[in-house]
């Protein structure tokens, strides 16, 4: 199943997804909330949903506002260094241990709104990646279990300030600036991708200029492992989100360097799974904007 949480001319509310049409499945049955925490921790079963798809009508996809997936993770924890050629290009060694940081929940934006490059940098760069949403929570989960523990795959750009992540040793500032790590928009479920979505191609571009191109069978930590080494030490509840690091191409690594810049669009795509595009906006503009409103 694909779903795209958002609002439509019947409301806000959760979208069965299907081709260029969706369905509002919040307006048919409010239980189902607004946004993917119900089904993810599965107290509304997905077998159930042709049927509330039946009482709603159809829109199109292109009429909907994007929302976020999960309004409020509990956490959001990202995989740094996952693709070797990505690796060497930064100038890390290979690590014998997954590079982990989290982001918080301000940082988070969906698909479709603005991206915001802050005032006090210019160096806003961006991140294909494979995000996780997990559906049955736990700890001590095993590689062999870990797929039964994802509700279902997005698309995320880890958005990152890099001369703020280069400050320390620690990544926290550079990659959770307010409003730079676009998520979604289509969420779709595990029985419509490879097991594990390995081997997609994933890719970033801004217009006809593709930034990154690689694919997700490059990764070092597959999602499984992934699942497994972070439940090691912290219990997943249901509505986590994990991303699965990003290819080789980053703008901090080209030459010249290249960053985004306001006015542009930026557009990371998964196979598969669909388009996450967001435009570029100087923080002061979108200052502004907001005050505006």
């Amino acid at each position: 199943m694909r779903f795209i949480v958002g609002t439509g001319s019947s409301g806000q509310g959760v979208f069965l997804v299907e081709g260029e049409w969706a369905w509002n499945l919040t307006a048919a049955n409010g239980s189902v909330g607004t946004d993917l925490s119900a089904l993810a921790a599965g107290r509304i079963g997905l077998e159930s949903l042709e049927a509330l798809k039946e009482q709603a009508d159809a829109e199109p996809v292109s009429s909907l506002t994007p929302g976020l997936p999960i309004e409020r993770p509990g956490k959001i924890m990202c995989l740094g260094l996952n693709y070797v050629d990505h690796i060497k290009e930064g100038g890390y060694e290979v690590p014998s241990y997954p590079a982990l940081f989290m982001r918080c929940n301000t940082s988070m934006i969906p698909a479709g709104a603005p991206m915001v490059r802050p005032s006090c940098s210019e160096q806003l760069d961006y991140e294909a990646e494979l995000m996780v949403i997990i559906g049955k929570g736990g700890k001590h989960i095993s590689e062999q279990d870990a797929l039964d523990h994802v509700f279902g795959y997005t698309i995320f750009n880890d958005g990152s300030v890099r001369e703020y992540q280069r400050k320390t040793h620690q990544w926290t500032p550079g990659k959770n600036f307010d409003g730079t790590g676009p998520i979604g928009p289509v969420i779709v479920t595990p029985d419509e991708l490879p097991e594990g979505a390995e081997g997609l191609k994933i890719e970033s571009r801004v217009g006809t200029e593709i930034l990154q191109s690689a694919k997700t069978s490059d990764m070092l930590w597959s999602v499984a492992r992934t699942i497994a080494t972070v439940s090691e030490f912290t219990t997943f509840e249901s509505g986590d989100l994990l991303a699965m690091g990003t290819p080789p191409g980053v703008g901090h690594a080209k030459t010249p360097q290249r960053w985004l810049r306001p006015g542009e669009v930026v557009e990371i795509e998964i196979e598969g799974i669909g388009i996450c595009a967001n435009p570029v906006v100087a923080e002061e503009d979108h200052v502004a904007t907001e005050a505006a409103e």
